[in-house]
């Protein structure tokens, strides 16, 4: 028979559940909430509660806080909270429903091993389908780790699926789809030369938040933009998650990619949860006091008001819940050692309480300014799905945004379109249009042309159209202005000029990424040409077309040697690599620009061309001993001789050209020889770059 445990008053701070070797004090907050009782539970497997503890008001709260403390309760123990209280009218705003179990909102850890989402949206008891948290001990030896300090414009992140990047059979790791699995794939991201990982959500998610055509065909919630516990990892990328594990599997991954000298960005999804929309899932936040955590329309409080195309739109200004979203993120760096956060649409995070744009958000500032995160990169997906666009005006200053500007001229550039050398040169610079006048920095430009969120790089240069059938909505899914090009042939083809001019295109876009100003995010795959056959939109699709394909490796092994070189090249030139901007000035003490621009000519760059479709610029070596760059960019359909600028006492040597057969596509230093002339035909839709290590004259 189960021990029944004495209890004490508690306090009300800190919220969740907190174990010493005397027990556990557990507090939750509500607010309106009038009765509140806490269920204790022996394993996430029970059908039934052991001890039911009903919370008395003179004892068991202060002010809007519930808490008691259970003595002797062992570390291990599983829990939920059911609240009763006003308003059970949906048009109150509330929706206190007795029945219901709930996750504890600050739980270190939880399980949905007995999780049924459609259950939760029904009025019943649901006692044996509720996820359930579990009290954990703390310990954890991080053998002096800390939090990395890598400088923004030094930075290289790399986006990647914690499951999605080692679940296809031929990553042969221990543990598929895990923090685990993660780990053991640790050296072939130092070979790449990554400096960030940037993990898709890993807080705890509900992977049945899908639409029902799309569950009826087996899929599920594979991205994870469906949060419900922002304090604990997804026990689905845990090894052993019924035994409560969780904090410390993902502790083991951050401390290993520190000691291998990557730091760790989380994307975070604080503009919504998975408790959806009126008719959606009682889970935790809209049982507890949803009233103040989600928008609500004013004149019908059944309905909630969604700002991001997901049901619901968090109250991220309230008080309350700015408190509870910074003191999230204060835990993952504090506790967790976690390094930089992105945060999925970030401009719902901008919007007061009745959904107005707000020009100085508390949360926002209260991230920016808080002392614990000051360290922290953060990064913004400076938009939402209500048509808030906000990248280069994003409240803070410290913000880095993800810059769908300098994705968009990439993308037109590469694939053909002209006219665009005037807004290209701004977006390789660093987008100083975007972000100088505030006083901002290059380093405020996340710049990307491929994400999780569309065609991956393969399918970029392969696909002229989406291809979503099989997510279940009838290809309305996905975004459909994509701004790519299949090359001549939509989808997979025999026809070798085809081919090469796609492997030329995704060097062409890797070279380009990893010559601009500002910080370079890759997506993971495309290094290797992964291809996900048109769909764009694989945020259901938990299988071999979103997983890494790790036979790719080998069989695209020259494509893998080009992005390991631009990214070593990337690394050796901090002249690519500025805090501050351009200018066109002289460097001091150097006797020369720090950029000039030319066409297939010196100094004559074709600025009022609305044809062309040729840019170079010629970037000096930041110290003495760092050689010069010329970088030229023919995106024409010509063969295009160039000139180069006159050096005394050098000789240009090519370093890059895409146009080449590996492993002349790219050079390392050591093997470069010098051209031994001032011009090079530079072939159609080619990137070019040649080194030096002495200076040209004016």
């Amino acid at each position: 028979m189960q021990q029944v445990y004495k209890l004490k008053d508690g306090k009300p701070y800190p919220s969740g559940s907190k174990f010493n070797v005397k027990g556990v004090n557990f507090s939750i907050f509500s607010r309106h909430a009038e009765q509140v009782e806490l269920l204790l539970f022996a394993s996430t497997d029970s059908d039934e509660p052991f001890q039911i503890i009903p919370l008395k008001k003179e004892i068991n709260r202060t002010f809007f806080s519930w808490h008691v403390y259970v003595s002797k309760l062992p570390a291990g123990t599983w829990y939920t909270w059911r609240m009763d209280g006003p308003g059970h009218a949906r048009d109150s705003g509330f929706r206190f429903e007795k029945n219901k179990h709930l996750v504890d909102p600050w739980a270190r850890a939880v399980s949905d091993k007995r999780w049924s989402r459609k259950a939760a949206c029904q009025p019943d008891d649901n006692t044996h389908t509720a996820m359930r948290s579990v009290v954990i001990d703390d310990k954890y030896d991080w053998e002096g780790d800390t939090p990395l300090s890598i400088r923004s414009e030094t930075a290289i992140i790399y986006e990647l699926h914690v499951g999605g990047f080692t679940r296809h059979p031929s990553s042969k790791v221990a543990n598929p789809g895990t923090f685990a699995g993660l780990i053991e794939k640790i050296p072939y991201l130092q070979q790449l030369g990554i400096t960030h990982v940037e993990l898709l959500p890993v807080m705890a998610f509900d992977e049945q938040d899908v639409p029902g055509d799309t569950a009826s065909l087996g899929l599920k919630n594979y991205w994870g933009y469906s949060t419900h516990s922002f304090f604990s990892p997804h026990p689905g990328y845990c090894v052993t998650p019924e035994q409560g594990t969780h904090v410390q599997e993902f502790r083991d991954l951050v401390k290993a990619l520190h000691k291998a000298g990557m730091g760790v960005i989380m994307d975070v999804v604080f503009n919504h949860t998975a408790e959806a929309g009126a008719n959606g899932p009682v889970i935790n936040f809209r049982g507890i006091g949803g009233k103040s955590f989600y928008h609500l329309d004013q004149n019908d409080r059944s309905v909630l008001r969604d700002y991001t195309g997901c049901g619901n739109t968090v109250n991220a200004n309230h008080p309350l819940v700015a408190r509870f979203i910074i003191s999230c993120l204060e835990y993952w760096v504090r506790e967790m050692h976690v390094d930089g956060f992105r945060f999925d649409l970030a401009s719902a995070m901008a919007r007061g309480e009745h959904g107005e744009v707000l020009q100085d958000p508390p949360v926002l500032w209260g991230i920016e300014l808080s002392e614990q995160l000051v360290k922290t990169k953060l990064i913004a997906e400076a938009w939402d799905a209500a048509g808030l666009y906000q990248v280069g005006s994003f409240p803070g200053y410290r913000w880095a945004e993800w810059n769908g500007r300098y994705r968009d001229i990439i993308r037109q550039f590469v694939r053909g379109d002209k006219g665009l050398l005037n807004e290209l040169a701004t977006r390789i610079c660093g987008s100083s249009d975007l972000y100088e006048h505030q006083g901002r920095l290059p380093i405020n430009s996340i710049n990307f042309v491929t994400c999780h969120d569309g065609f991956t790089l393969h399918d970029l240069f392969s696909y002229n159209e989406k291809h979503n059938d099989a997510n279940g909505e009838n290809n309305r899914d996905g975004c459909s202005n994509n701004l790519s090009y299949n090359c001549g042939i939509e989808g997979d083809t025999e026809n070798t000029a085809i081919v090469e001019l796609r492997r030329k295109q995704a060097k062409n876009v890797f070279s380009i990424l990893l010559l601009s100003q500002g910080v370079p995010m890759l997506l993971a795959g495309d290094e290797v040409l992964h291809t996900q056959h048109g769909n764009n939109n694989g945020y259901c699709q938990d299988n071999e077309l979103s997983w890494i394909d790790w036979n790719m490796a080998s069989q695209n092994a020259d494509m893998l040697r080009f992005v390991q070189q631009m990214i070593a090249l990337r690394k050796r030139h901090p002249s690519i690599m500025r805090r501050r901007f351009l200018t066109g000035g002289i460097i001091g003490g150097q006797n020369k620009a720090d950029i000039i621009w030319h066409g297939s000519e010196i100094e004559k760059p074709l600025w009022n061309d609305s044809e062309a479709r040729i840019l170079a610029f010629t970037l000096a070596g930041m110290e003495s001993k760092e050689a010069d760059l010329h970088i030229v960019m023919n995106m024409s359909d010509k063969n295009t001789t160039i000139q180069l600028p006159v050096i005394k006492g050098k000789k240009w040597c090519v370093s890059v050209d895409t146009s080449q057969q590996s492993p002349h596509d790219i050079i390392s230093p050591h093997d470069q020889k010098s051209l031994g002339k001032n011009n090079y035909l530079v072939n159609s839709k080619t990137v070019a770059v040649f080194e030096n290590i002495g200076f040209w004259t004016l």
